[in-house]
């Protein structure tokens, strides 16, 4: 059992997502960097879609009620336990009364921390994810409070176990993120295009869990921007009238009258969601058989994530 003490200021539970939903309006929600969410369930011996907690921003400080094990992944921020200094992507080993703390994010956005058993809240639509505008899932559908109690599943003792150095992202660096052109880009200037694929974007501070908002170069509309409602995939890029783009993510719209320029690669939906206010980003255009042999590349990658051992 897990006692929050301080939840920061957006800490939710969350799982693999919510799947199957989008026809009744429901995003899938589940974790912004699923790459940082899969590999903290891996170091406490979880399933990869076991429940467990992102945060945005600044960290929650938690008191462990019964010994267990618990990992920190994603953003760069430091990590206590009991005040001293603890590694963030390896496993800790926690007893009852520990309280951990995980402080501001130095670099990227979200954070997870997992707990060998995972997060024990309902299902809703088959899911334990937290979607906060539709309140659904997680506690009660509302991010953490003071004084939530989070119950866990049973464990089986897991090993303890780091992420290689080489296999942690950098955070701090400008992403080139890749894009495949369209649904609508026949609704843009060639000129507009140019300036999206050529522009350097800021992220606004607007920006969360539905959508990262951007600033930059103007996309200049060649036939206006809006069009007969369609789906929005993870990724997309819609550009509104004032031609600034937004890319959409786990807990977009299901669908969406905004003219839609191109769907960022769900490989580098992580680099999307770790960026903070005032980074910037570009995109690169690659083709649909690229996409697909990247997506291929990178499941590979985190199915083939060897931990390494850490001698007790």
């Amino acid at each position: 059992m897990i006692r929050v003490l301080d939840p920061g200021p957006q800490t939710t539970v969350q799982d693999a997502g919510r799947r199957g939903q989008l026809r009744y309006g429901i995003p899938p929600s589940g974790p912004v960097d699923a790459r940082s969410f899969t590999l903290a369930n891996r170091l406490v011996g979880n399933a990869d879609g076991e429940a467990a907690l992102e945060f945005t921003l600044i960290g929650p400080r938690l008191r462990v009620e019964a010994p267990c094990t618990a990992a920190v992944t994603g953003a760069a921020a430091p990590v206590t336990v009991n005040d001293a200094p603890a590694p963030a992507w390896t496993t800790l080993t926690v007893v009852a009364g520990d309280v951990l703390r995980i402080g501001p994010a130095r670099a990227g956005v979200r954070g997870y921390v997992a707990f060998a058993g995972g997060v024990d809240v309902p299902l809703v639509l088959g899911s334990r994810a937290t979607y906060l505008r539709g309140r659904l899932g997680g506690l009660g559908g509302r991010a953490l409070r003071r004084d939530d109690v989070l119950r866990l599943g049973p464990a089986s003792p897991a090993p303890r176990r780091a992420v290689r150095p080489d296999e942690i992202p950098d955070w701090q660096e400008s992403p080139a993120l890749r894009v495949v052109l369209g649904p609508q880009a026949d609704r843009f200037t060639d000129e507009g295009i140019a300036a999206f694929l050529g522009g350097v974007y800021e992220v606004l501070p607007q920006s969360d869990r539905m959508g990262a908002r951007l600033q930059g170069p103007r996309i200049a509309h060649a036939r206006g921007h809006d069009i007969i409602s369609d789906g929005v995939a993870l990724g997309a890029v819609q550009v509104p009238g004032d031609g600034q783009p937004i890319v959409l993510l786990v807990d977009r719209q299901s669908t969406g009258g905004y003219t839609k320029i191109a769907t960022v690669c769900s490989f580098d939906i992580p680099r999307v969601g770790q960026a903070k206010p005032g980074q910037r980003i570009r995109f690169s255009a690659i083709d649909v058989r690229e996409a697909q042999r990247l997506s291929r590349a990178a499941a590979a990658d985190i199915a083939n994530v060897e931990l390494q051992e850490i001698a007790s």
